[in-house]
């Protein structure tokens, strides 16, 4: 039977603790949502939680004893309404032949592995949200994996992270395939160049000017606060709604390979 629920929707945020994970956190609770953010740098989290009164907990969602802890710590305080699997990266960008396997290890650990993980611990407890009608709206539950265009457009140097982001693509359709007559939405949105403090810096093992010129001379790319915006649209659309793929780039980045740097005008009529 269907329960009725006077209390904010829960999300659950993977990877909260900076870029796109913290923006998402800060909008959904901007929006009235209960917020439970997820990541493994504490001292981060604390100051995220202190700003905005997100809840959170301290996991690292490659480890499965850490995402058995908060899926225990999630059920003591009931269901959740939504999980973005958003805890990712990019480790290199050496050619298949040079590559690291190790590099390509870690890819595959916490961009398909991890979100394998997380979704299998939390199913049960989105099923419970699922069964509640939030503020009279269709009962529903959500689970949106930040993957990447790079899990569906190839690049050179990316063969780790294409890999691993066209699995995570495959697993989000496979899923949803697999839930379908529940009333789980499965979504994925793969941004394309988001300028944010850590993503290219990790990826090049923090080389700052290797990092820094990944964004030289581009006007306007993204920023984590415009896939948060992405990221909360969706889930906030009615729930008969399901966007099963967006993909979303700067306007100066026509494909992972093409990108213009310097000012964008109309050409001469």
């Amino acid at each position: 039977m269907t329960q009725y629920s006077e209390a904010p929707r829960r999300v659950v945020i993977t990877g909260a603790s900076s870029g796109i994970g913290a923006a998402s956190v800060r909008l959904f609770r901007k929006h009235g949502w209960d917020v439970v953010g997820v990541a493994r740098r504490a001292e981060r989290l604390e100051a995220l939680a202190a700003e905005t009164g997100a809840r959170t907990f301290t996991a690292d969602v490659t480890v499965q004893a850490d995402v058995d802890a908060l899926r225990q710590y999630l059920e003591a305080s009931g269901p959740i309404h939504a999980l973005v699997n958003n805890a990712g990266g990019a480790f290199g960008m050496a050619s298949i032949e040079d590559s690291d396997a190790a590099d390509w290890t870690r890819m595959f650990d916490v961009n398909v592995v991890a979100v394998k993980r997380v979704t299998s611990a939390l199913l049960p407890l989105l099923r419970r949200g699922a069964a509640e009608r939030v503020g009279g709206e269709i009962a529903h539950a959500d689970i949106l994996t930040v993957t990447s265009i790079a899990g569906h457009v190839v690049y050179e140097g990316g063969g780790g992270y294409n890999a691993a982001k066209f699995a995570a693509h495959a697993l989000m359709a496979v899923l949803r395939l697999e839930l379908a007559g529940e009333p789980i939405r499965v979504l994925e949105l793969a941004p394309g160049m988001v300028k944010t403090d850590e993503f290219s810096l990790v990826r090049f093992n923090g080389d700052q000017s290797r990092a820094d010129a990944v964004y030289d001379s581009v006007p306007d790319p993204l920023y984590a606060e415009d896939i948060a915006a992405a990221i909360v649209h969706a889930i906030e659309l009615p729930g008969h709604v399901n966007l099963d793929l967006v993909t979303i780039k700067p306007v100066a980045q026509a494909a992972p390979h093409k990108i213009i740097r310097g000012k964008l005008q109309p050409r001469q009529v």
